[in-house]
């Protein structure tokens, strides 16, 4: 049975639901049903029945951790901290030049460079998350774009240009009053009676 770190096991938080586990066999060697079983070791009737299951099928043994899941790093140690190093000299280091953002489709291509090992964009990804980085995306940019140009508009015409926001008192967000009947002209008895003609 393997229990995944996606869920925040880490390799203490793995060994310390081994000992549960081990325990919870050891309930069940002395016959004790798993709702009991649940209720003494303060865990899930589900987790005490499924475990139950495996003991049965497997006993003791079935119930060892087997380690972190998930499909194992095809990058070494070594290989990891290269590819650390360089992802911290940046995009432009490694020929994309049109901005300096790390996308996930750039690092699974820059490992088949250097390392010649192919990575989806899923899993560069993952791989990067778990060298501390996360993946970017690139702002799409007209190539002639001028910068100045755009700055100065922002700063002076956009300025002008903008209309200023309504004022809070001219929201339609205040609380609705009812008007008095007495008070507005033509509401008296008979308003919404037509007049006689002559």
């Amino acid at each position: 049975m393997r229990y995944a770190d996606g869920g925040g096991l880490t390799p203490a938080g793995r060994q310390r639901r081994e000992t549960v586990r081990m325990q919870a066999a050891e309930l069940f060697e002395q016959e004790i049903k798993p709702p009991e079983v649940a209720r003494r070791l303060r865990v899930s009737r589900k987790s005490a029945y499924l475990w139950h299951q495996v003991w049965r099928d497997g006993g003791v043994q079935a119930l060892v951790s087997r380690g972190p899941s998930g499909s194992r790093c095809r990058l070494s140690p070594h290989c990891l901290e290269k590819l650390a190093g360089y992802l911290e000299q940046g995009p432009a280091a490694h020929d994309w030049v049109e901005d300096q953002v790390w996308t996930a489709a750039r690092v699974a291509t820059l490992i088949g460079r250097k390392f010649h090992v192919s990575y989806s964009v899923s899993g560069a990804t993952r791989l990067m998350h778990r060298l501390g980085f996360s993946p970017q995306v690139p702002a799409r940019r007209v190539a002639e774009r001028d910068e100045q140009a755009v700055t100065v508009w922002k700063e002076a015409t956009w300025a002008e240009v903008k209309e200023p926001g309504r004022p809070a008192e001219a929201t339609s967000a205040s609380r609705t009053r009812q008007a008095s009947l007495a008070g507005r002209p033509g509401d008296g008895p008979g308003a919404g009676a037509a007049a006689p003609r002559s």
